[in-house]
C-alpha cells in the first residue's frame, strides 16, 4: 500500500493487472491456467534445480510441440531442425 501511495503522490500510474484479470491481459492469464494446470499441479519439486529441468522441459514441449488453438492447432515455434538420426539415408 505504501508503494502505491508513493506512486500516486509524485503522479505516476502504474501499469499494475489485477490478479485474475483475463479481460486485462488474457495471453498472460490463459499462459499462467496451462502451465498451472500442465505442470505445477501434477509436480513437486524437491530442488531448484529438479524444478528448473522440468520447467525448461515443458517450455520446449509447449512451444514446439504442443498444437495451440489460436494458430489453428499448430505449435508457435515448431522444431525445424530434424535429428541426424531422423534424417533420409542417400544410397
Amino acid at each position: 500500500q505504501k508503494v502505491r501511495d508513493w506512486i500516486s503522490a509524485v503522479g505516476a500510474k502504474t501499469a499494475y493487472i489485477t490478479p485474475g484479470s483475463p479481460w486485462e491481459n488474457g495471453y498472460c492469464e490463459s499462459f499462467n491456467a496451462r502451465f498451472r494446470d500442465e505442470l505445477l499441479n501434477g509436480e513437486i519439486f524437491y530442488s531448484l534445480k529438479e524444478a528448473q529441468i522440468l520447467i525448461e522441459e515443458w517450455r520446449k514441449h509447449y512451444n514446439t510441440v504442443r498444437p495451440h488453438s489460436a494458430l489453428g492447432y499448430r505449435p508457435p515455434a515448431p522444431e525445424s531442425v530434424i535429428p541426424i538420426d531422423q534424417r533420409p539415408v542417400m544410397h
